[in-house]
């Protein structure tokens, strides 16, 4: 349990540090450091930086969104079959950076797991 909150919080500060410097991809290289260094066992090595990086980037999306009243999470709500609704652009949004940092998290785990063999 200690170690998924220290992954699920070096994932976020990785990410909120890369996302700085380096495009959204920056995300993948925190879910894949995290993993790397931070041992976890079975599914956490998928969920918790699936859900450091969901919550990172839906409430970075709702800040960014919110600021200009939605006005362009409306129009590529529109744009995309989710009914104009930029709630669920942004829940979208968090699931696809999930998905990106889970998968490199996998990656990373396995990195490790071959480099101690």
């Amino acid at each position: 349990m200690k170690n998924n909150i220290i992954n699920f919080i070096v994932t976020i500060l990785v990410a909120l540090f890369l996302s700085q410097f380096l495009p959204w991809w920056s995300i993948m290289v925190a879910g894949f450091a995290s993993a790397l260094f931070f041992s976890l066992k079975k599914s956490a090595v998928f969920f918790v930086p699936f859900l450091a990086i969901f919550l990172f980037w839906s409430v970075f999306a709702f800040i960014v969104s919110s600021a200009n009243d939605f006005t362009l999470a409306k129009k590529i709500a529109v744009l995309l079959p989710l009914g104009g609704n930029p709630y669920i652009l942004i829940l979208v949004t968090g699931i696809v950076g999930g998905l990106a940092a889970g998968i490199a998290a996998l990656l990373g785990k396995q990195c490790s797991v071959m480099v101690r063999k």
